[in-house]
């Protein structure tokens, strides 16, 4: 037997601000990697970014900005991360079946 239970969420004003702001963060970690993946790819000899690298590099982001990327939970940044690395190998694995691939995007 399968279960499924859905959780609803009544938050208060603060903390719908609170949580827009962990999106915002979170968004902006993406970017920022799905960025340095771009660059590292096109301008470094087609040189590849893994997510092992990115979250060994996510320790000195939330160091040097502990206003924003610093207040978050370590795990919920490392599953940014893996979120980002997924699609990276779901694109990879589009085009290696001839289907049509979809670049991640920002």
């Amino acid at each position: 037997m399968i279960r499924a239970y859905k959780f609803l969420l009544y938050p208060t004003m603060r903390q719908t601000q609170a949580l827009g702001e962990m999106l915002r963060d979170h968004c902006s970690l993406y970017n920022g990697a799905l960025e340095e993946r771009r660059s590292a790819y096109r301008h470094a000899s087609r040189t590849t970014v893994r997510y092992g690298r990115q979250s060994g590099q996510l320790k000195d982001i939330r160091a040097f900005d502990p206003e924003r990327q610093g207040r978050w939970s370590f795990s919920s940044q490392q599953a940014t991360l893996r979120r980002l690395d997924k699609a990276f190998t779901a694109f990879f694995r589009r085009i290696k079946s001839g289907e049509a691939p979809g670049y991640p995007r920002f």
